[in-house]
């Protein structure tokens, strides 16, 4: 069951240290991995490697924690370093057919350690007893502890003498998170990595648990009463009901039912409910699909629906479900339910889950229908999830009415989640006051006979909220779109006195006839002193701001892909940090090279260039001047500026090939360049007032904001 290269001493029962790879110390300590190997070139007290495989040189795990706490590099807390090396260790005696088996079996160690509050095994660096009579004294333990087998037993009882190296591992957990909770967490936060699919496939990400937690509003129910009973019918592992447990500062005053039709799943809930905190009398965890409310009647259910695949989705069958958890709420009751998006919120294709949808909405407990991002479960990118919040017995101001939000284009971000769940709670609280009542900032309120009439209709906002209707930035779009139209008058009209008094444009382009120019290159160019060439600058990240004195040019404003001016630095940062740094002076050509050759002609000057871009500036004196333009256009004429997909790296500007023109046809050349540079900015100065009053145009039109006035219209036809 050990891993080749995990090291453990022939008949012994401690888990021996893991042993790390060059990359894995990296990932460990949280740095790139060239830093390892200027640590061990660095510092001579550097852990010595222990064994060779593959051409890898391994390191004893034990001795890496220690010299990085003692040396205090990384970028990881010393507990969570402890709990990582950890983790190593047991992924190397995870079982690799069966991983749950593995993360069962020191569930049930961690969770043995709770109930019995003792050490799992004793310290056995002076006694070092055999393997067999550890795991028997565990069993004794567990025999005696978990008589019913409720949480621990039967894992314990199905493994053998090759876990005693589990029961140290776990220890270890334990000691590094300070609780068997936190250890408990930290094993399940690794379950992909240990390769337990089972338990990661249908785990919401954080940003949608987090969200789901909100809409259910634990804290509020729990400052109401004295306990508070939750549900959740499909627990998988229980990912909703353990994040629901940590927002109460008491978990003993929370009774959970639960269910799961996998009994192996159910059973790592019921552990890890235990480990939470919650009274072992207050927890229920079946195996199924019912959960046991002889216990407790459920004033909160929170649960996310079985996923299935497309062609085996039946609509009818999770709009049952739906139904059935609505059936079990007794009145001021609330249910969260995460379900597919095509049965919750799209258009319906059949008459009966047409009707049973319509039912639903009729009976008064549908509170909110909210459309989500598709991606918010890691496992499932391409799954469209929806919730449905169900509430039994409304405030009467919501009656008849229900809240459909749709943030399925939003990142999940924590100024969406906190305003989504805003506008759920309030409605909840409030329901619909014309005056004084909160607009939803993400949905609007329809009402149910509306739905119910489209009859299978999408469940979608019927337009945008009203919050952003009101907007200020709403409200001024006509005003705006009629500022971008004088603009477009002016910059028509700065065109036309342009043209009239230089004329059209003409370029007097003819076909050269006679001798070829030479040619030469970039590189030759530099060496002639004709261009010098200047190294860009690396500058720390802390230093770059919005705003500051100096703009800085890098790959990202070259190519377009971030504006210039966006990036600055202040002249006093400049000046303490880095007074080696020369600036651009006006007219220097600004390139880069990778991914592809990008040119930018800096006119003001004054500018930091940042590595790896660099600058070429053109010296106007000599016998056969250049100037800016004309180099900028031939380097991008130039052929084969591309880097080829097989090439390490890209080839050099130096050598680059161009025409060595005449110091008179570059004259010349230059001045055509500054002609059409002149006319295009007169053209796109049009087309940025065009384009800006279209898009007002079309975001208005998009949000039923704006119309068009047909009687202007018909004047200006006339």
């Amino acid at each position: 069951m050990a891993n080749a290269l995990f090291r453990r001493p022939s008949g012994s029962a401690v888990a021996a240290a893991p042993l790390l790879s060059m990359p894995e110390i990296a990932a460990l300590a949280q740095v790139k991995r060239p830093v390892v190997s200027t640590w061990r070139r660095r510092y001579a007290d550097f852990p010595e490697p222990v064994a060779e495989t593959t051409g890898r040189l391994q390191f004893d795990g034990d001795q890496i924690v220690h010299w990085l706490l003692d040396t205090g590099l990384g970028n990881v807390d010393a507990d969570r370093l402890r709990a990582e090396l950890v983790l190593y260790g047991i992924a190397a005696y995870a079982n690799p057919s069966d991983p749950l088996r593995t993360i069962e079996t020191l569930g049930a160690l961690i969770s043995l350690r709770h109930l019995d509050e003792k050490p799992l095994v004793g310290d056995l660096r002076e006694a070092a007893p055999e393997p067999d009579d550890v795991w028997r004294a565990i069993l004794r333990r567990a025999e005696r502890i978990d008589s019913e087998d409720e949480f621990l037993l039967r894992e314990l009882q199905a493994a053998d003498t090759e876990a005693v190296p589990l029961a140290h591992l776990a220890e270890d957990m334990v000691e590094a998170a300070y609780s068997e909770r936190g250890a408990y967490e930290w094993l399940l936060a690794a379950r992909s990595r240990l390769g337990a699919t089972v338990l990661s496939a249908d785990a919401p990400g954080p940003e949608l648990l987090t969200l789901l937690v909100h809409l259910v509003d634990l804290r509020t129910r729990l400052h109401q009463g004295a306990r508070v009973a939750v549900a959740d019918p499909y627990a998988r592992a229980g990912d909703l009901l353990a994040a629901l447990i940590r927002e109460a500062e008491d978990p003993e005053t929370i009774t959970v039912l639960a269910a799961d039709p996998d009994e192996r799943l159910a059973r790592v809930v019921r552990r890890r409910l235990l480990l939470a905190g919650v009274d072992e009398l207050a927890l229920d965890v079946q195996t199924g699909t019912e959960v046991e409310e002889g216990l407790a009647e459920p004033q909160l259910v929170v649960t996310q629906l079985p996923y299935r695949p497309r062609e085996d989705r039946s609509v009818l069958t999770v709009l049952t479900e739906v139904e059935r958890i609505a059936d079990s709420l007794g009145p001021g009751c609330t249910a969260v339910v995460l379900g597919p998006a095509d049965a919750l919120v799209d258009a319906l294709p059949g008459t009966e889950e047409s009707k049973l949808r319509s039912a639903l909405l009729r009976s008064n407990v549908v509170e909110a229908v909210l459309m989500l991002p598709a991606g918010t479960l890691p496992y499932r990118p391409g799954y469209r999830p929806a919730v449905w919040v169900l509430t039994r017995g409304p405030v009467p101001a919501a009656e008849g009415n229900v809240l459909l939000a749709d943030v399925s284009s939003e990142a999940l971000t924590e100024h969406v989640r906190a305003r989504l769940a805003e506008d759920v709670l309030l409605w909840r609280a409030e329901g619909f006051r014309a005056l004084d009542g909160h607009d939803p900032r993400y949905g609007r309120i329809a009402r149910v006979a509306d739905l119910d009439r489209a009859f299978g209709g999408p469940l979608t906002p019927p337009g945008p909220p009203a919050s952003q209707i009101l907007a200020r930035t709403v409200m001024e779009r006509p005003a705006l779109i009629a500022d971008a139209e004088t603009r477009l008058e002016r910059a028509v009209e700065e065109a036309r006195r342009y043209d009239e008094e230089h004329g059209p444009y003409r370029g007097r382009i003819l076909r050269r006839t006679g001798r070829l120019p030479g040619r030469t290159t970039l590189g030759v160019l530099i060496k002639q002193r004709r261009v010098t060439k200047l190294k860009g600058h690396r500058v720390d990240e802390t230093d770059i701001s919005g705003a500051g004195h100096h703009a800085l040019i890098g790959p990202e404003e070259i190519t377009g892909s971030s504006p210039i001016g966006a990036r600055r630095i202040d002249r006093l940062v400049l000046a303490a940090k880095y007074d080696y740094v020369a600036l651009t002076e006006p007219g220097d050509l600004v390139y880069t090279i990778a991914p592809e050759l990008g040119l930018y002609i800096d006119h003001e000057g004054f500018k930091v260039v940042t590595f790896p871009a660099r600058v070429l500036r053109v010296r106007g004196d000599g016998a056969r001047p250049l100037t800016p333009r004309v180099l900028a256009a031939l380097l991008r004429a130039a052929r084969a500026t591309r880097r080829s997909p097989s090439a390490v790296r890209p080839r050099r500007i130096e050598d680059y090939q161009l025409p060595d023109l005449d110091p008179d046809e570059i004259e010349r050349f230059d001045a055509l360049l500054a002609e059409t540079e002149r006319r295009g900015q007169l053209l796109q100065a049009q087309v940025d007032a065009l384009d800006e009053a279209k898009q007002l145009a079309i975001a208005g039109f998009a949000d039923g904001t704006l119309t068009i006035d047909e009687a202007a219209l018909n004047r200006s036809m006339l």
